[in-house]
């Protein structure tokens, strides 16, 4: 267990108070890093259906999946025996019957078919076919949808998260320099890719890392126009390259990203002009945040900042970030644009993301930050600035 078993119990007492805000009784939680934020569980096994039933009237959740992992339920989480509820495999990928009908089982075993249900309905792991089977078999009970209730109950990390994301951040750092060292004449971009999956993973002397919930994000040249492209498997390196990367490092899943440009040879008067805007923005934008203002405040005080600059940024500029899986290190929370009427608050974690993606080339530089009481401060220390090999 990487927290004490009385953080998990604060967890679920502020999910439980949420839920009553809600007016839900019982919680069908399918997302593997809220299950893991409520009982520590942490298994590669949301292939199948898995989640837990969170109830008022019961002090532990009950944890269901597939029999196979019934083990590793025991062994990450802080639940007794009688909360660990395998479902036999046959209930895996059958048409013919879904673990849903499983879950249903749990709840009439408990007596809250009569209750108000909350389901997280707009999530990778909970599917149309999921609530149709809990509304036939459930039909007296009320479906609410209860996406990101305990994502929001996640935003504001305890002392215990923001010590591994710092952790995780000297990680970031070591994956970032990996891969900016990785990226010189005549190398293969997948060995670069190769490196940085290696550094995420080892980390450290200090500390160790973990798989990230993104792949390695370094595409080259024409490719830095787009948003999410990996490397180029079959190409080599070459003067006048330019190398976008979009990396992390995870601490018992708990993530720091961070993005840098890289530029093999003189950057062009285009790459700094933007890049100069960019950097300018950061610096003024990091400078604003407190406590009190708002997600759509933060944003609109970047967009100042760039004024008149030709830059122009039409996605959002970051979101929060903490524990996760694939295929997101978001939160699914928080997002600085308009209309995010969030108020920042101490504790929260959030990624500073200006990627600008023009039709011929793109720039990144992003800063990950804790809202401290008085400000902000950046999780990483690495240079702001094209980095030239």
């Amino acid at each position: 267990m990487y927290f004490e078993i009385s953080e998990f119990h604060e967890r679920l007492k502020k999910t439980k108070e949420s839920m009553l805000r809600n007016k839900i009784e019982v919680l069908v939680v399918s997302d593997p890093a809220n299950m893991n934020y409520l009982t520590g569980y942490d298994g590669w096994s949301f292939y199948v259906h898995q989640g837990l039933v969170v109830a008022l009237d019961r002090d532990e959740p009950l944890w269901w999946g597939r029999g196979m992992d019934g083990n590793g339920a025991k062994l990450t989480t802080w639940l007794s025996p009688d909360s660990i509820r395998p479902y036999a495999d046959d209930y895996v990928q059958n048409v013919f019957r879904h673990p849903m009908s499983f879950v249903a089982d749990i709840i009439r075993e408990h007596g809250w078919e009569r209750k108000n249900l909350g389901v997280e309905a707009d999530n990778y792991w909970f599917t149309g076919k999921c609530l149709r089977t809990l509304s036939e078999e459930l039909p007296s009970m009320e479906i609410t949808d209860a996406t990101s209730l305990v994502n929001w109950v996640r935003v504001i990390k305890s002392p215990a998260e923001i010590r591994y994301m710092k952790q995780a951040a000297r990680v970031c750092e070591h994956v970032m320099e990996t891969a900016v060292n990785s990226i010189t004449t005549g190398a293969r971009e997948s060995s670069a890719a190769a490196n940085v999956y290696h550094a995420c993973i080892t980390g450290t002397d200090e500390f160790t890392g973990d798989h990230p919930a993104i792949f390695p994000i370094m595409p080259s040249n024409e490719r830095t126009t787009c948003a999410h492209l990996g490397w180029d498997p079959e190409r080599k390196y070459a003067p006048g390259d330019l190398v976008l990367l979009e990396l992390c490092g995870v601490r018992f899943r708990y993530h720091c990203p961070l993005s840098r440009t890289v530029y093999i040879g003189t950057p062009p008067e285009k790459l700094r002009k933007v890049a100069d805007t960019v950097l300018r923005g950061v610096e003024e934008t990091l400078a604003f945040i407190r406590p009190g203002v708002t997600a759509e405040e933060v944003e609109a005080r970047w967009r100042k900042a760039i004024e008149g600059s030709g830059v122009v940024k039409p996605s959002r500029l970051g979101y929060s970030i903490g524990a996760n899986y694939v295929p997101d290190w978001g939160e699914h929370t928080l997002s600085l644009r308009p209309g995010d009427k969030t108020v920042l608050k101490p504790g929260m974690t959030i990624h500073l993301m200006p990627g600008i993606w023009e039709d011929d080339f793109g720039f990144e530089n992003s800063e990950p930050f804790l809202v401290t009481d008085t400000g902000c401060e950046p999780f990483c220390s690495f240079p702001r600035k094209i980095l030239t090999r």
